[in-house]
């Protein structure tokens, strides 16, 4: 497929998708663990998320095994990879705190980390030469960008078109420009095995065998910067060993973990969501750039869904996935009239169709950065990452917000 082929059908098609079924690594039916989230209650048990779903003309019990915005940080974190591994080339912002002794093993943060992206709370207490970032020509060009007007954010970091970003922390108490995600992927467990009471069956055991022999009777005081010593007789404040991970933990059984059908994950790349971005035409106009911009973020959003295939769907212990035999690893072409064709794209041919459109942007003036923007961090953000650390290895605790 050449640039405009792919052009066409970005500035024609409906959305562009890929449904597929996957099972545990373990095999079918083997044992997973979706997300646990609070209980309603503060004392009441953490819990996974159910929901009846329709799947032709019935309901089916379903877990939530990956959501949305869990999905989206697997899909930026597998594009990290690709540009580490030289598949793809785009710009990010990056803050680094490497020059800070103390805080060097922070590394760095950037825009593909970073949780509001280009308007996180981190990019925007940093400095760029010295100078706070919102007060540099490129930090005023975020703050302005909007969806008719993106450019600044297609230059300095492309990929927060592609899954979203809000500015909530800037200039506007809240009210800044909003970016909607146009990919939106979900992990979900199909055909939940169930009790005799119709409730989720899956149980988890836990214990723990002191090698020591430590008894719960004998009482320890700890100590606000994390030691402890032996309670005296009616020491205040004298606890368990096992406050301190000493001595057995009683077993217990937790209703937690699925047994399913079969997982499917859904991804939907939506065109239209694309098409309302301007960089350099204005609302209901058209440019070559606009275009080249367009088709660039689609394949960039291709390449993301195929570099989570290549870094592997280990989405957290006891739930690594694979697909099942048989399940494509192309795409679905939707029309605006619904109709379906097959979209046969691979990792490298997304990649180029990229890296093409980015030329193509360049060549009419819309011209998305070589290099990476690196930021150093306000000693404010600084100081303040370093009291949360001392505060941590007091052992002092969070208070409930």
């Amino acid at each position: 497929m050449d640039l405009d082929q792919w052009t066409d059908i970005v500035h024609h098609a409906a959305a562009i998708r890929r449904v597929r079924r996957m099972q545990p690594a373990g095999g079918t039916g083997d044992k997973l663990f979706p997300p646990t989230y609070p209980g309603e209650g503060s004392a009441s048990s953490p819990r996974h998320v159910f929901e009846f779903r329709r799947f032709d003309t019935e309901n089916k019990r379903c877990v939530l095994i990956d959501s949305v915005q869990s999905q989206a940080n697997r899909l930026e974190e597998a594009l990290s990879h690709l540009r580490l591994q030289g598949f793809i080339r785009f710009p990010v912002i990056a803050v680094t705190f490497e020059k800070n002794e103390s805080l060097a093993d922070i590394g760095v943060v950037d825009t593909l980390q970073a949780p509001h992206r280009v308007f996180d709370a981190i990019i925007r207490d940093s400095m760029l030469n010295g100078t706070p970032f919102g007060r540099t020509e490129e930090g005023a060009a975020l703050v302005r960008a909007k969806a008719d007007a993106a450019r600044a954010i297609y230059e300095l970091s492309p990929t927060a078109l592609v899954f979203g970003a809000w500015n909530s922390t800037g200039q506007g108490g809240g009210l800044g420009a909003k970016f909607p995600r146009a990919v939106v992927s979900e992990i979900i467990g199909v055909g939940v095995a169930t009790d005799d009471d119709g409730k989720p069956s899956g149980q988890r055991t836990g214990s723990r065998i002191d090698p020591l022999g430590i008894r719960s009777g004998v009482k320890v005081v700890k100590m606000p910067d994390g030691d402890w010593h032996m309670a005296s007789d009616k020491e205040k404040g004298a606890v368990r060993p096992s406050e301190i991970n000493h001595s057995n933990i009683a077993p217990s059984v937790t209703r937690l973990g699925v047994s399913v059908d079969f997982v499917q994950q859904s991804f939907v790349l939506s065109l239209p969501a694309l098409r309302r971005l301007r960089f350099l035409a204005g609302p209901g106009q058209k440019s070559k750039a606009d275009d080249a911009a367009h088709a660039a973020l689609a394949a960039l959003a291709l390449a993301a869904c195929l570099g989570q295939d290549l870094t592997g769907y280990a989405l957290r212990s006891r739930c690594d996935l694979v697909p099942e035999a048989g399940q494509p690893s192309s795409f679905e072409l939707i029309q605006p009239d619904g109709s379906v064709q097959n979209l046969a794209l691979d990792l490298q041919a997304v990649c180029g169709l990229f890296h093409l459109g980015v030329e193509a942007a360049s060549l009419n003036n819309l011209r998305m950065g070589e290099k990476d923007l690196i930021l150093q961090p306000q000693e404010k953000l600084l100081e303040l990452v370093s009291r949360s650390r001392q505060q941590a290895l007091r052992g002092e605790t969070e208070p409930e917000e």
